[in-house]
């Protein structure tokens, strides 16, 4: 089966920063990743105080998360990032820098951004949830 992804932005809705409002996966197997974390291999809170770094490295951890599935950035077809602030500067930065890395194809899909009071980590800035279509 070949695999089958749309991406879809109704002409009624409003334009998106480079998301789609829809995506629709023809029947396969899916993947839910965890959420993923600015932490590193041995559980320590990487960047602290660095909303740049932090986002570095949940691209990292969420890169490796994709690759133990044998899936790629354009298979995510549902993210939602989690920012600790209420600043939109704050939820742009984060966005940019998640948009403009290797993972940023995940972003192209139907995804959702928060400014949250807080993670679940001491010092922790950013957290992204990716929901990915598995190749065949």
């Amino acid at each position: 089966m070949t695999e089958k992804i749309t991406r879809i932005n109704p002409e009624p809705l409003h334009e998106t920063p480079g998301y789609h409002h829809i995506t629709v996966v023809e029947a396969g197997r899916t993947a839910y990743l965890a959420g993923q974390c600015p932490l590193d291999r041995t559980g320590e809170l990487v960047g602290s105080g660095s909303l740049e770094t932090q986002v570095d490295q949940v691209v990292a951890n969420a890169l490796a998360a994709l690759a133990a599935v044998s899936a790629r950035p354009e298979h995510v077809v549902r993210s939602v990032i989690y920012v600790r602030s209420e600043e939109r500067d704050m939820l742009a930065t984060a966005w940019r820098r998640l948009t403009g890395s290797a993972l940023g194809p995940a972003f192209t899909t139907a995804s959702t951004l928060l400014g949250v009071a807080q993670l679940g980590f001491a010092g922790q800035l950013v957290e992204v949830d990716l929901t990915v279509a598995l190749p065949d």
